[in-house]
């Protein structure tokens, strides 16, 4: 409690050029055993609640949450920033993400002034580049790196507008009143790319009309190249260029025959909203979280339920119903140690972000103290403009 109280003294005197006043933080957030959670906080809209589960030995979601400036100028954007990062393979591409997606992100839109559509685009593509460049400069001494990728979820709210962008199978779900009834309903933000769905398995075959094999249904799981779920991420380069598919990668990862194009893409799906006073809220989560709810379960259980809280309270339950499945109980299942816990669940995400419409439009007007969080609890320092050059253990436990 006291370290808490002078990081917030600290945030409230620390001299800063953020438009805000304060340049300050927000470095809250607890650890329970395998569960990291920041119960509440407020963002330039609105409120947030924030959780982590560890179920891999090391963590390989990361996130973030800022709200403040989203330009490496003094004069803006302003807004707020999301991101959900589920790895897999390893932790490398996610914490990749984590440390660089921003910048680039604040980089461009002060070259263009404004957040945008193409803003969001080029950061995606920009990451992406980074990490094929640092796995080029890794290849030598630690070839697996190749086949470590990392799905990537990001929202931004600025100037009254919603923007979604996706890679992989995490989700974004708003929650929307419905004037005449009251009811809050479901509606998806984000579109996901597991090959799983139908259209997504068409689309691979729609661009690799020769390859037979694109994609594999094995263990009663459709796979593309038979290797993995999702068909668009960041990494996994060992699917995208051919001179990062052969020796000295492990066997199970390289292909029969030589990569002529991509297989997969890092090219996210956008969707833009314009903010209305009946968007509530919306819930961010890997996939984790979605094994165990549908879109509505998840909206109806943060309608029902106090804001301060909500995201662990969604994984608490989704943990339980983990533990169902299994015929166990829940407190047994927190006994189980990371790494085998991911044999019951997988690494969860959750970031509830609520929407006050009071807010939206104010953004340019007010002063709000800039915040910074990123899931497991490391404190990114605002103002930072120069990306980390080596992934840190952000999260790991």
């Amino acid at each position: 409690m006291l370290s808490e109280l002078m990081n917030f003294c600290r945030a409230c005197f620390r001299p800063g050029s953020d438009k805000y006043g304060h340049g300050g933080t927000d470095a809250g957030g607890k650890q329970d055993g395998l569960l990291w959670y920041k119960d509440y906080g407020q963002h330039l809209h609105g409120e947030f609640s924030m959780a982590v589960v560890q179920a891999n030995n090391l963590l390989e979601d990361q996130s973030s949450i800022r709200s403040g400036s989203l330009s490496t100028n003094e004069s803006g954007p302003f807004g707020t920033f999301v991101g959900v990062y589920d790895g897999h393979g390893g932790p490398e591409t996610s914490r990749f993400i984590n440390e660089h997606l921003v910048h680039h992100l604040k980089r461009f839109s002060a070259e263009q002034q404004s957040m945008s559509v193409d803003v969001i685009r080029k950061s995606f593509q920009a990451t992406e580049e980074g990490f094929t460049s640092l796995v080029a400069t890794q290849w030598s001494m630690k070839p697996q790196i190749a086949a470590v990728g990392s799905c990537c979820l990001v929202g931004v709210i600025c100037n009254g507008t919603l923007y979604v962008a996706n890679v992989g199978d995490s989700r974004a779900v708003m929650g929307r009143a419905v004037k005449a009834t009251g009811e809050v309903l479901a509606v998806q933000l984000s579109a996901e790319h597991n090959a799983s769905i139908e259209s997504v398995r068409q689309e691979l075959k729609s661009m690799h009309p020769d390859d037979s094999q694109i994609v594999v249904l094995k263990h009663n799981v459709w796979r593309v190249k038979g290797l993995i779920q999702v068909s668009r991420s960041i990494g996994d380069v060992y699917l995208k260029k051919a001179e990062f598919n052969r020796e000295p990668l492990y066997a199970k990862f390289r292909l029969r025959e030589p990569i002529k194009k991509p297989i997969l893409s890092s090219e996210p799906s956008i969707s833009v909203h314009q903010l209305q006073p009946q968007d509530q809220f919306v819930i961010f989560a890997s996939d984790g979280l979605w094994e165990h709810f549908s879109n509505q379960e998840a909206v109806d259980i943060v309608q029902q339920n106090p804001r301060n809280g909500i995201a662990r309270r969604l994984i608490k339950i989704a943990l339980q119903e983990a533990a169902k499945k299994r015929e166990m109980r829940y407190s047994d299942l927190k006994k189980i140690d990371r790494g085998v816990r991911r044999h019951f669940h997988d690494d969860i995400t959750v970031i509830v972000v609520f929407i006050d419409s009071t807010f939206v439009s104010r953004a340019t007007s007010v002063k709000f103290p800039s915040i910074s969080l990123r899931g497991g609890g490391v404190h990114l320092p605002s103002n930072t403009l120069a990306p980390c050059t080596t992934p840190t253990e952000a999260g790991a436990t």
